[in-house]
Protein backbone atom coordinates (compact mmCIF):
# COMPACT_ATOMS: atom_id res chain seq x y z
CA UNK A 1 0.00 0.00 0.00
CA UNK A 2 1.56 3.95 -0.83
CA UNK A 3 2.00 6.09 1.59
CA UNK A 4 3.33 9.51 1.59
CA UNK A 5 5.23 11.48 4.00
CA UNK A 6 6.03 14.81 4.01
CA UNK A 7 9.09 16.59 5.72
CA UNK A 8 11.08 19.93 5.51
CA UNK A 9 9.00 22.69 6.65
CA UNK A 10 9.19 25.43 8.41
CA UNK A 11 9.51 28.63 9.06
CA UNK A 12 11.45 31.49 6.96
CA UNK A 13 11.75 35.02 6.05
CA UNK A 14 10.49 36.51 2.60
CA UNK A 15 13.15 35.96 0.57
CA UNK A 16 14.16 32.82 1.85
CA UNK A 17 14.58 29.25 0.48
CA UNK A 18 12.80 26.20 1.58
CA UNK A 19 13.49 22.05 0.52
CA UNK A 20 10.61 20.44 0.78
CA UNK A 21 10.86 16.42 0.47
CA UNK A 22 7.74 13.36 -0.22
CA UNK A 23 8.95 10.12 0.29
CA UNK A 24 6.75 7.09 -1.01
CA UNK A 25 6.95 3.60 0.77
CA UNK A 26 5.02 0.46 -0.38
CA UNK A 27 5.27 0.86 -4.09
CA UNK A 28 7.49 2.33 -6.52
CA UNK A 29 6.22 5.34 -8.61
CA UNK A 30 6.70 4.80 -12.08
CA UNK A 31 3.30 4.57 -12.91
CA UNK A 32 1.87 7.19 -10.49
CA UNK A 33 2.08 11.30 -10.83
CA UNK A 34 3.25 13.61 -7.92
CA UNK A 35 2.00 16.27 -6.63
CA UNK A 36 2.63 19.59 -4.02
CA UNK A 37 -0.44 21.17 -2.95
CA UNK A 38 -1.06 24.11 -0.36
CA UNK A 39 -3.98 25.34 1.43
CA UNK A 40 -3.79 28.58 3.42
CA UNK A 41 -6.20 29.28 6.20
CA UNK A 42 -9.83 30.76 5.00
CA UNK A 43 -8.31 29.23 1.14
CA UNK A 44 -9.30 26.36 -1.13
CA UNK A 45 -6.79 23.96 -1.45
CA UNK A 46 -4.55 24.38 -4.56
CA UNK A 47 -2.19 22.57 -7.31
CA UNK A 48 1.69 24.17 -6.94
CA UNK A 49 3.45 22.20 -9.27
CA UNK A 50 3.16 18.34 -10.14
CA UNK A 51 5.74 15.97 -11.81
CA UNK A 52 4.99 12.56 -14.16
CA UNK A 53 7.72 10.01 -12.23
CA UNK A 54 7.90 7.82 -14.96
CA UNK A 55 9.43 10.91 -17.75
CA UNK A 56 10.09 13.91 -15.32
CA UNK A 57 7.60 16.28 -17.15
CA UNK A 58 6.57 19.13 -14.51
CA UNK A 59 3.79 21.71 -14.59
CA UNK A 60 4.02 24.61 -12.15
CA UNK A 61 1.22 27.21 -10.76
CA UNK A 62 1.87 30.61 -12.86
CA UNK A 63 2.72 31.98 -9.10
CA UNK A 64 5.65 30.04 -8.44
CA UNK A 65 7.35 30.24 -11.61
CA UNK A 66 10.75 30.46 -11.73
CA UNK A 67 10.83 30.06 -7.85
CA UNK A 68 9.74 26.61 -7.51
CA UNK A 69 11.62 23.37 -8.98
CA UNK A 70 9.91 20.41 -8.02
CA UNK A 71 12.28 17.30 -8.82
CA UNK A 72 12.39 13.72 -8.41
CA UNK A 73 14.92 11.05 -6.56
CA UNK A 74 14.09 7.29 -8.63
CA UNK A 75 16.81 5.63 -6.09
CA UNK A 76 14.95 6.88 -3.34
CA UNK A 77 11.16 6.96 -4.22
CA UNK A 78 11.42 10.82 -3.14
CA UNK A 79 10.14 13.58 -5.00
CA UNK A 80 11.29 17.37 -3.57
CA UNK A 81 10.06 21.17 -4.27
CA UNK A 82 12.85 23.69 -3.74
CA UNK A 83 11.17 26.95 -3.05
CA UNK A 84 13.02 29.77 -3.14
CA UNK A 85 12.65 33.69 -3.16
CA UNK A 86 9.39 32.54 -0.79
CA UNK A 87 7.03 35.47 -0.07
CA UNK A 88 4.73 35.57 2.72
CA UNK A 89 1.41 34.35 -0.03
CA UNK A 90 3.07 31.27 0.20
CA UNK A 91 2.89 30.70 3.45
CA UNK A 92 0.17 27.60 3.72
CA UNK A 93 0.15 23.68 4.95
CA UNK A 94 1.51 22.03 1.99
CA UNK A 95 0.89 18.52 0.85
CA UNK A 96 2.47 15.32 -1.16
CA UNK A 97 0.14 13.53 -3.43
CA UNK A 98 0.06 10.69 -5.63
CA UNK A 99 -2.31 10.47 -8.11
CA UNK A 100 -2.49 8.62 -11.97
CA UNK A 101 0.35 8.49 -14.54
CA UNK A 102 -1.72 11.91 -16.06
CA UNK A 103 -2.72 14.02 -13.71
CA UNK A 104 0.61 16.14 -13.60
CA UNK A 105 -0.65 17.94 -16.44
CA UNK A 106 -3.80 19.35 -15.24
CA UNK A 107 -2.52 19.36 -11.12
CA UNK A 108 -5.84 19.71 -9.92
CA UNK A 109 -6.54 17.76 -6.24
CA UNK A 110 -8.84 16.20 -6.90
CA UNK A 111 -7.43 13.88 -9.68
CA UNK A 112 -4.98 12.63 -6.49
CA UNK A 113 -5.53 9.57 -4.59
CA UNK A 114 -3.55 8.94 -1.54
CA UNK A 115 -2.17 11.94 0.63
CA UNK A 116 0.64 13.16 2.91
CA UNK A 117 0.10 14.27 6.47
CA UNK A 118 0.73 18.01 5.62
CA UNK A 119 3.77 20.32 6.38
CA UNK A 120 3.82 23.71 7.29
CA UNK A 121 5.36 26.41 5.10
CA UNK A 122 5.56 29.93 7.04
CA UNK A 123 7.00 33.14 5.41
CA UNK A 124 7.15 35.89 7.71
CA UNK A 125 9.79 38.60 8.90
Amino acid sequence: QLQIVESGGGLVQPGGSLRLSCVASGITLDDYAIGWFRQAPGKEREGVSCISYMIGTTKYADSVKGRFAISRDKAKNTVNLEMNSLRPEDTGVYYCAAGGRSSWYPCQSQLFDVWGQGTQVTVSS
